[in-house]
């Protein structure tokens, strides 16, 4: 049995403690939500902080609510509570459906919109336990000098696996980060940083506290699309979260489309661009799922093989959009459906 290194526990009722807890307590310190991956990490020795600060009984993160022009979800929001927002549902569809993919429904009980936002990156030679890495020699991204899915590399290639991260930033979100010097609110795209070790650009002493999205126009879509080996449970292999924003007479006047376990970030392809002033016929989609797919170049950090995995990224945007121009996911085909969560999440 794997059990969690000794640390000291404090469960703050403010953000303003916990903020305070996080800079007296220095970089020995951890901001504890859900724990699905914290908690796990800990255990394999992954992560060994000295002290969790816990976030679970501060009532001023638990925001869900809409304004006249954004909505804000407090960052200890559970992933189960968001894809069963109705409203969420309505009209922020790839946010609702990536909460409702994310790993089983005791996970996403407990799992949290901004534990999931700041998930650490994966990789098939990091997550195993402290004693296979040690067998092999420890990676650069824990303990090790040597990235093993590329041995040359001076850099560490760990893939970023967030589900709700790819969806926020096809609908445009922001994020607000707290610490004792004050706040500050970015677009969440300046959050991620493409490093498989330095991968958030959070400050040591700030917690992501809300996350922002822009009130839903008419005419706006978006759907979020996720390859796995099993149905439930799996991190995602490869995601397509993509927002288009039609006008009356189905032509584009905005889109967005941002790829997933591609690389150390979640990243949104140029190919965003050629939607725009074009309606969704059969030859834009396919030109713009070509031009998507180059940004899938996969390395042996995650499962399938790499030559599947890049072919699989061209259909899985070109399903995508299909469904975002009115095409039943139902008919493409048992992966298309599999991909679009239709079906059940175990």
């Amino acid at each position: 049995m794997m059990r969690c290194p000794r640390f000291r526990y404090f469960s703050p009722r403010t953000l303003r403690d916990a903020c305070a807890m996080l800079r007296d307590h220095g970089p020995e310190a951890s901001v504890l939500a859900g724990g699905t991956d914290l908690v796990p990490n800990m255990k394999r020795r992954q992560q060994t902080p000295k002290t969790l600060v816990s976030l679970r009984r501060i009532e001023s993160l638990r925001a869900l609510a809409a304004g006249k022009s954004e909505w804000r979800l407090g960052a200890t929001r559970t992933l189960a509570e968001l894809a069963s927002d109705a409203r969420l549902c309505r009209d922020y569809a790839a946010l609702s459906r990536a909460a409702s993919q994310v790993a089983t429904p005791h996970i996403r009980n407990m799992a949290t919109l901004g534990g999931n936002l700041c998930l650490d990156t994966r990789c098939n030679y990091y997550d195993q336990s402290y004693e296979w890495r040690k067998a092999i020699d420890f990676c650069m991204k824990k303990d090790g000098s040597i990235c093993w899915v590329a041995p040359g590399s001076s850099r560490c290639w760990a893939v970023s696996s967030t589900d709700v991260a790819p969806a926020l930033l096809a609908l445009g979100a922001e994020v607000k980060l707290e610490s004792t010097g004050g706040e500050r609110t970015l677009p969440l795209g300046q959050l991620y940083r493409d490093d498989g070790i330095a991968y958030l650009s959070r400050q040591p002493g700030e917690i992501l506290s809300e996350v922002l999205l822009p009130v839903a126009a008419a005419g706006a879509r978006s759907t979020y699309w996720k390859l796995r080996r099993r149905d439930s449970f799996d991190f995602p292999v490869l995601s397509v979260a993509a927002w288009v924003h039609l006008d009356a007479d189905g032509f584009v006047q905005a889109a967005r489309i941002v790829l997933g376990s591609v690389a150390s970030t979640p990243i949104e392809s140029s190919a965003s661009r050629r939607l725009v002033g074009r309606m969704l016929d059969e030859k834009t989609i396919e030109e713009a799922a070509e031009e998507a797919a180059r940004l899938a170049k996969p390395l042996d950090n995650t499962d399938f093989t790499l030559g599947w995995r890049k072919k699989a990224a061209r259909h899985l945007v070109m399903g995508a959009l299909k469904e975002l121009k009115g095409d039943d996911p139902r008919t493409l085909g048992p992966i298309a459906r599999r991909a679009a969560g239709l079906v059940p999440a175990g």
